[in-house]
């Protein structure tokens, strides 16, 4: 068995992060044969794979096992980027740029010259980053924001989706170009449902790493808790796996622990087709789902509270609206029908949050605060 944790695992905030990934599943396996083969190439590499899957980690790997070991690795999350602040944060600015940039700085891409680039959530970047990002892998070299001159740069970019970022060129949201540049290699890391060899591993892992940060005396895993892991269809795939034994030796009272202490929702462990949902959350024997989708939300949730982002309230409205608008194909009427609002409100929600051309009608908008949120952030831990 190998297991992979992150460097300075025992210093990140309790459950900020996946920490850890286990290699004893066939596909884990098969995952880790592949990349041992692609890290030493010099090429980029596409990381495919849910949220909470252990893509920074994977990521990480790809670094250490390549020529580029003990130069820079960054880990940056695009997610949260605004389509100025993603420019600046990236490609870096020339003094005097604008009012705000009194002096020069560097982006990301020039910090990690020589070394390795993570880029999570590639498919949320505005498609002037993605251009100038093209350029970046086609040409070597970055042009600052307000520069008349190029910098060159060596740097290997591994970028990761939680999307199928196919289907975002087909709906004109991504670069085809760049979508190719980037995947001169792939990895798919699998959910933790899809993979039940290592979940054993992984819980006894984590349950470990917890009881010594938590100085308490020998716990185990029992029988019984062992089997209600295994049942369960994993959401929140490594992250609440880790969450959920944490919150379990909080919880345990003796040496042993059990079904009770782990606190899983039994909704989750019975699969359910999203075609066959009838309203308000029903499945099709007419059972209540609120329970499952309460426990992925809140892991969610609970993932964007630990990183202190500013405006989170209107980042957190402004996805569930731009989620709501591409499942419905951008349909304004099936939005507001399935979030339950006025059609005038999605509109003048879309408009606002830059989704749409228009103005609404009695708005003091300009066309500036009409744009999405300036807030970022840049290197973090990524799941």
């Amino acid at each position: 068995m190998t297991v992979l944790t992150l460097p300075g695992a025992g210093a990140l905030a309790l459950s900020v992060r996946a920490k850890a990934l286990v290699f004893e599943d066939p596909k884990s396996v098969a995952l880790l044969a592949r990349v041992r083969e692609i890290a030493p190439r010099p090429v980029n590499v596409l990381i495919s794979g849910e949220t909470g899957t252990g893509r920074e980690l994977v990521a990480r790997h790809v670094h250490e096992l390549s020529p580029r070991a003990g130069r820079p690795f960054f880990a940056v999350n695009c997610s949260g980027f605004s389509q100025d602040a993603a420019e600046g944060e990236l490609f870096g600015h020339e003094r005097g740029f604008r009012e705000s940039a009194p002096s020069a700085k560097a982006g990301w891409l020039e910090a990690a010259h020589g070394g390795t680039l993570f880029l999570d959530e590639i498919g949320d970047l505005s498609p002037r980053a993605q251009h100038k990002l093209l350029r970046v892998l086609a040409a070597g070299e970055v042009l600052r924001l307000g520069a008349d001159r190029a910098t060159p740069v060596d740097v290997r970019v591994i970028a990761a989706t939680n999307v199928n970022l196919g289907q975002a060129v087909l709906a004109g949201r991504f670069s085809q170009e760049l979508l190719h540049g980037l995947s001169a290699a792939t990895l798919e890391l699998a959910p933790l449902r899809e993979r039940a060899g290592d979940i054993l591993p992984l819980a006894r892992h984590f349950l470990e790493f917890y009881r010594q940060r938590l100085e308490l005396g020998p716990t185990e895993l029992g029988a019984e808790a062992a089997a209600r892991l295994l049942e369960h269809s994993w959401p929140g795939n490594i992250r609440e796996l880790e969450n959920a034994m944490h919150h379990a030796l909080l919880l345990c009272h003796g040496t042993q622990i059990t079904p009770a202490d782990l606190r899983l929702s039994a909704l989750d462990s019975r699969p359910v087709s999203r075609g066959h949902r009838g309203h308000r959350g029903h499945d099709a024997d007419g059972v209540e789902d609120s329970g499952a989708e309460r426990t992925s939300l809140e892991l969610a949730l609970l993932d964007l509270f630990e990183q202190d982002l500013p405006n989170l309230f209107e980042r957190i409205e402004h996805l569930v609206l731009k989620t709501a608008y591409d499942h419905c194909s951008h349909n304004q009427l099936q939005t507001a029908r399935l979030l339950g609002i006025s059609r005038n409100v999605v509109r003048a929600r879309l408009i606002r949050f830059g989704e749409i051309s228009g103005s609404v009608r009695g708005s003091r908008h300009t066309p500036e605060s009409s744009t999405r949120g300036s807030g970022n952030y840049g290197m973090n831990g990524i799941g």
